[in-house]
């Protein structure tokens, strides 16, 4: 069924998204920094799935990290056909007054490496005719919720304008983006998750298959579920200062203080 590469593999989206393209037969390239969390999951989807699973450690922050997983995507044996952009974090800080290491870290690894690995992937791909580049942003980028929010912006943007450039060629892109989703994400980004209502979260494998099924179709934004879709068309409507007002960095700013 073809090979798909995941960042951010071992957590979150990308863990469900990973046991998903597994339990249809993909053959799989697992990508993130830990390397026992990367051989523990192999281990499970070769022996739950039976599909074979490569694994490669790498930190998308660094110049070394992405140009491993560079390398990868433009092998020619067992060419990946599926690139899955997941790797990411929420950064927990203010702009003012937080780590500007942190800042440029998240740049590194939701905004570089999102540009680096879907470049590689698709002048490998264009040529042999097929494959499928699948970007997670997030319904955050619709919002001013701080330099997380300007990521996922980027994030949604690209893949709009490559998806563009790539039509006819046999190759997609696709960008999800998913709202509140019960997972790992915001406990590592330190944000209380009981700030938002119960009815605002969505479950991961809802997210994943959503993602999936919009990439078989070649579709280039999915929003999962209805309540995201129509907050989505809110915010592309409403006037900017009005979704400044709503959903800015005070937005944020009380999750972080909630705890």
């Amino acid at each position: 069924m073809g090979t798909a590469l995941v960042t951010g593999a071992t957590s979150g989206i990308g863990l469900e998204l990973a046991w998903q393209l597994a339990a249809n037969r993909h053959r799989l390239v697992l990508v993130a920094r830990d390397s026992g969390r990367l051989e523990t999951l192999a281990g499970q989807l070769r022996a739950a799935a039976g599909v074979e699973v490569e694994v490669l450690r790498a930190d998308l922050a660094t110049a070394a990290g992405r140009d491993a997983v560079v390398a990868r995507l433009r092998q020619d044996d067992a060419p990946v056909g599926l690139l899955v952009n997941n790797a990411g974090f929420g950064l927990g800080q203010h702009f003012l007054g937080g780590d500007l290491a942190r800042e440029e870290e998240a740049i590194e690894v939701m905004v570089r490496a999102v540009l680096e690995l879907s470049k590689a992937a698709a002048e490998a791909m264009v040529p042999r005719g097929r494959g499928a580049i699948l970007n997670v942003s997030s319904m955050s980028a619709l919002t001013t919720m701080g330099t997380y929010a300007a990521h996922k912006g980027w994030v949604l943007t690209f893949t709009e304008a490559l998806a563009g450039e790539l039509a006819g060629t046999g190759v997609t892109a696709t960008v999800v983006c998913p709202g509140l989703v019960r997972t790992e994400f915001h406990d590592r980004a330190g944000l209380e998750a009981a700030t938002w209502p119960a009815p605002a979260w969505i479950d991961v494998e809802k997210v994943a298959t959503a993602a999936l099924a919009g990439v078989r179709r070649g579709d280039v934004v999915v929003v999962p579920s209805l309540r995201y879709r129509v907050a989505a068309a809110a915010l592309r409507h409403a006037p900017r200062a009005l979704v400044r007002a709503v959903a800015g960095p005070a937005a944020s700013g009380r999750a972080m203080t909630a705890r």
